[in-house]
């Protein structure tokens, strides 16, 4: 019991430097919050699309839905692609008309099958 009591008595003698040493860092919090959140939301920046694309998009799963004003294989080209491309091609295609993309779909096909 005697050693745990030094020990226990001399703890701050241990502690203490390590405290005087952040103790500078502590003023400066405010202003190291004050960059991230700019880092996070300027558009400059792109953080927040930097944490999402990195970090949070892989552990959410996004459903398969498509809608209804397709047919079906229109519905099963749009499930195969990723979400992000198929909320451009469904504006294309409202904005264009599908005989639109199918004419771009048949243009990159000609493009990939040249040597």
């Amino acid at each position: 019991m005697g050693v745990l009591t030094v020990i226990a008595k001399r703890l701050d003698a241990i502690i203490g430097p390590g405290v005087m040493l952040l103790y500078p860092l502590v003023p400066l919090w405010p202003y190291m919050k004050l960059v991230l959140c700019m880092w996070l939301v300027l558009p400059i920046f792109n953080g927040a699309a930097y944490i999402y694309e990195k970090h949070i998009r892989k552990y959410i799963k996004f459903g398969g839905f498509v809608g209804s004003n397709y047919s079906e294989d229109q519905k099963k080209i749009l499930q195969m692609i990723s979400l992000d491309a198929r909320k451009y091609v469904a504006e294309y295609v409202d904005k264009h008309g599908w005989p639109a993309f199918e004419r771009i779909i048949k243009a990159a096909e000609k493009e990939a099958k040249k040597p």
